[in-house]
C-alpha cells in the first residue's frame, strides 16, 4: 500500500512540474465596462478640497479624515463669473472610539474651471475652495 501512494506522489508531483500556467485575460480599460455618474464626476473634483477641510475642522483627527462619506449633492448653482457652487451633505465620525455613530454637516465648495476666452470675458485657472462648513 505505502508503495501504491509512493508511485501515485511521484506521478502526481512529475505532472504538476510541467504544468502549464493560465493563459493571461484581456485587460479591459475602466470606460467600456464602468458606469460613471455626474456625481461621481463631481465627487472626484471636489474630494481632496472637502478632505483638507474635514480635517482641519476635526483637529486632524484620524477618523474624520479617513471616515467621512458623501450622502448626497443638496445644490449646484452656476455663477456669473464661469463657476459653479456645489453644496453637499456629508457624514463625519463623532469620534475615534464611537464608528458608528455619525455627524452631518454642510458643505458648499466652489469649482472654477480653467477659462482664457475673450469672448465669455473670463480669464483664470481650475480652482477648487471650500467656501462655506457648517457643523449640523
Amino acid at each position: 500500500m505505502i508503495v501504491f501512494f509512493t508511485i501515485l506522489l511521484i506521478f502526481a508531483t512529475d505532472t504538476l512540474v510541467y504544468a502549464k500556467p493560465p493563459d493571461p485575460k484581456e485587460i479591459k480599460p475602466y470606460a467600456n465596462d464602468w458606469y460613471v455618474t455626474p456625481e461621481d464626476i463631481i465627487r472626484d473634483i471636489i474630494f481632496p478640497a472637502i478632505d483638507k477641510r474635514v480635517i482641519k475642522e476635526y483637529g486632524g483627527k484620524e477618523a474624520s479624515g479617513f471616515g467621512w462619506q458623501q450622502q448626497r449633492i443638496v445644490n449646484i448653482v452656476y455663477n456669473n463669473n464661469h463657476s459653479y457652487d456645489i453644496s453637499l451633505r456629508i457624514h463625519v465620525p463623532e469620534g475615534n472610539n464611537k464608528p458608528f455613530e455619525y455627524t452631518e454637516d454642510l458643505v458648499k465648495v466652489r469649482v472654477s474651471p480653467s477659462c482664457d476666452s475673450p469672448k465669455i470675458g473670463c480669464s483664470h485657472g481650475f480652482k477648487v475652495k471650500v467656501l462655506d462648513y457648517q457643523h449640523r
